[in-house]
């Protein structure tokens, strides 16, 4: 599990890397999805998910939970005072600080998540793993994405399926096989 969680932080780091400031911080969906506030949500979860929760407090505040500006979605964008290094080194915290607790309970450790509703806020530390691997894999396709559609940059070598050619090509078939529904009404 734990091998899971590692390869997915992982991921989402590396879709962030090589990119200009601008590109990881801009919003690339109506509802302001960008690189550096996933990045930032998943250091909440982090720090809380697998730590605070097991009475584990991290030495450090983030400052979107402190002043609750988190309840309006500031865990989800980068300020312009808060850097790149500065939200990395936030989630590498986090990281380490959340494999420090993985390494030092087992999965059957209990706990309780006060903001989850009162019949399931008693939990382990194996299901809050699970919910961790599910929650940075989430956001890691979102960010696979997002990735994409900024420089066309994708997880996978898309040259191992074909050239350029191929994939124009591969992108019409795709169209036409949709445009067939284009004028139905559902």
């Amino acid at each position: 599990m734990h091998n899971y969680l590692r390869g997915a932080r992982a991921g989402m780091l590396a879709r962030i890397d090589g990119l200009r400031e601008y590109d990881r911080r801009r919003p690339m969906t109506p509802t302001g999805t960008n690189l550096l506030g996933l990045v930032k949500h998943l250091t909440f979860y982090e720090s809380y998910y697998l730590g605070s929760v097991f009475g584990r407090e991290p030495e450090w505040t983030l400052p979107w939970i402190e002043d609750d500006s988190i309840w309006q979605g500031a865990d989800l964008w980068a300020t312009p005072d808060e850097t790149t290094t500065y939200l990395l080194d936030h989630y590498h915290a986090a990281c380490t600080h959340a494999d420090s607790t993985i390494a030092e309970l087992d999965l059957g450790a209990p706990t309780t998540v006060p903001w989850w509703q009162e019949a399931k806020r008693d939990t382990t530390l194996g299901v809050l793993m699970t919910h961790m691997i599910a929650e940075t894999s989430q956001h890691l396709g979102h960010a696979d994405i997002i990735r994409e559609l900024i420089d066309g940059r994708t997880a996978s070598d898309p040259a191992e399926m074909g050239d350029a050619e191929w994939w124009q090509t591969y992108h019409r078939k795709i169209t036409s096989a949709a445009d067939t529904f284009r004028d139905h009404p559902s």
